[in-house]
């Protein structure tokens, strides 16, 4: 997710620095993010300058005091909350001036990572689709302090990163969460029934429904690992059998098999 918001605000002209803890990861970012404006290019989507311009505005280091002048911080660490509140704490530390705090959670309390800093008023939920590029919804959460002035302000960078802002409570899961991950659940337990294969579940989504990709190869895309966090996460939080994580889905990440990004999950992948 990472590379992808940052590909994205830098496309949209703003200058990103992209801060992970291995030169390999940030390599492996730059990497992934040359391929899709590549893609870009051959679609008509992109021109040659938006290729050139997009990888100008865009640097990468494994230094967080080399983000210290940001106007905006945007997370994507694990979805651990102490992982996010230690994140945050280290910037505030380092931050040279007044800045806003976005956490790319898809499911954890942005009220409850706030609660780590001096400003929870700053501290808000920006959560991105994946593919970031491609995806067109941003699901603005407000914590219980979060200030009108601090949504207003991330929802008109969401607009200039051509997506489109909604605005929801921070409640477990939020809106797009706990409906994504009900009906990923769901097929699941119908993949690990006999029901259907993973293929035709996904189809019946993509031409019945008219989603765009079915529930297990999102699934996929997301991380089975943290599918499966998020599914803990909402079955603790909300006590509702809907979101206890099958079987299947917890034997697969103890073996290894996390989707895309392992090469295998409910598809195997290639490396593209």
């Amino acid at each position: 997710m990472g590379h992808g918001i940052a590909q994205t605000a830098a496309a949209a002209g703003f200058r990103v620095v992209m801060r992970d803890f291995e030169k390999e990861a940030l390599a492996r970012a730059v990497q992934a993010i040359e391929r899709n404006l590549e893609k870009g290019i051959k679609l008509g989507k992109l021109t040659e300058d938006d290729y050139d311009m997009t990888l100008q505005r865009l640097r990468g280091t494994v230094h967080l005091s080399e983000t210290a002048e940001a106007d905006l911080f945007i997370e994507a660490v694990p979805e651990i909350l102490e992982i996010k509140q230690k994140t945050l704490r280290e910037v505030e530390t380092l931050a040279h001036k007044p800045f806003i705090f976005a956490s790319n959670t898809s499911s954890l309390s942005i009220t409850e990572i706030a609660r780590a800093s001096r400003h929870p008023e700053r501290v808000v939920g920006m959560h991105f689709f994946n593919p970031v590029h491609i995806m067109r919804l941003l699901e603005i959460v407000k914590g219980q302090d979060t200030s009108a002035e601090t949504v207003d302000a991330v929802r008109s960078v969401g607009l200039r990163m051509k997506k489109e802002p909604i605005i929801v409570k921070d409640v477990p899961g939020f809106a797009s969460s706990r409906l994504g991950v009900a009906l990923g659940l769901e097929a699941m337990r119908m993949l690990e029934q006999g029901v259907a294969s993973a293929r035709d579940i996904d189809t019946a989504m993509e031409l019945g429904y008219n989603h765009p990709m079915g529930p297990l190869r999102l699934t996929d895309l997301v991380g089975l690992d943290v599918r499966l966090k998020i599914a803990e996460y909402l079955h603790t939080t909300l006590r509702s059998e809907t979101f206890c994580p099958p079987e299947i889905l917890r034997r697969m990440v103890a073996e290894g098999k996390l989707g895309k990004k392992t090469g295998e999950g409910f598809y195997k992948w290639e490396e593209q």
